[in-house]
């Protein structure tokens, strides 16, 4: 009989296998080879969106299309391309402020400049603005999941969320058509663990950075929508459905917070706690 010990020491080490970005909330991610971990979430990650003639925050649920939206880090900020057409995107941005909502939160915000909000205007057919969420500016976590009054840029509701290339194959392995790991926007993607353990996550390390599983990401209607065309159907959120509901959320991924700050790299080893 194989001692417990050594089928732990068998067992493949978890990897972290890529790290993403979304600069402006809804748009398409960057793939980092590494990143800085901030109390907020990842550096840049979430700290622009674009916001409605009644400042409430706009995502691919009701404006598919802005998948298409493809940044590019150029070292002092961001490039945005759109078809043949591209923005770029400061880091810094000294306009006035303005309140918006997200979710049931408002958040101070300030617009980056009306000419980034004209442009965004035409793309998207409908009058919106793009604004800033300040490094400074507070945004709690939801108070029954908080450990020390943690912070969120503008994701949804916490700062990072991991997933196991394990659970995307397990998906795939039930759908007619595969997709890929972009419907479902995470940080982190890792290997080397089985499907759906980061589920039941609490502590771990990536490297020196310590984290903490929050709770399972339930998902929505973005994870329906083709990061590569816009378009919007049933699948993948129907499949999981059936298997991964709970109450009335389907589970996918692992919400996080950073217990401590520092630089995450692909390759880094997952080390529970």
């Amino acid at each position: 009989m194989i001692s417990p010990l050594l089928l732990f020491l068998k067992m493949p080490a978890k990897l972290v296998s890529g790290i993403w970005i979304y600069p402006v909330k809804s748009l398409g991610g960057i793939r980092m080879s590494s990143a800085k971990v901030l109390p907020k979430g990842l550096e840049h990650d979430r700290r622009w969106m674009l916001v409605d003639e009644q400042k409430k925050f706009m995502t691919q649920r009701e404006y598919p299309a802005m998948a298409l939206f493809r940044p590019e880090y150029t070292g002092n900020g961001f490039s945005i391309q759109y078809n043949a057409d591209k923005i770029l995107l400061p880091f810094e941005t000294t306009s006035n402020e303005i309140t918006a909502n997200i979710w049931d939160d408002a958040v101070t915000v300030l617009e980056v400049s009306p000419e980034h909000s004209e442009w965004f205007s035409k793309k998207i057919e409908t009058n919106c603005k793009l604004v800033a969420f300040p490094e400074s500016n507070q945004r709690n976590i939801d108070s029954k999941y908080a450990h020390n009054g943690e912070q969120v840029s503008l994701a949804d509701g916490y700062p990072l969320l991991i997933i196991g290339q394990a659970s995307l194959d397990d998906l795939n392995n039930r759908l007619e058509k595969p997709v890929s790991m972009d419907r479902f926007r995470p940080n982190l993607v890792f290997t080397g663990g089985e499907p759906y353990e980061e589920d039941n996550w609490k502590n771990f390390s990536i490297g020196n950075c310590r984290m903490a599983g929050i709770k399972p990401c339930g998902r929505c209607t973005i994870t329906t929508v083709d990061q590569q065309t816009g378009q919007k159907g049933t699948e993948p959120l129907a499949t999981l459905s059936a298997y991964r509901g709970q109450g009335n959320k389907v589970l996918f991924g692992q919400n996080l917070v950073p217990l401590s700050a520092g630089i995450i790299s692909e390759g880094d080893i997952i080390t529970m706690e």
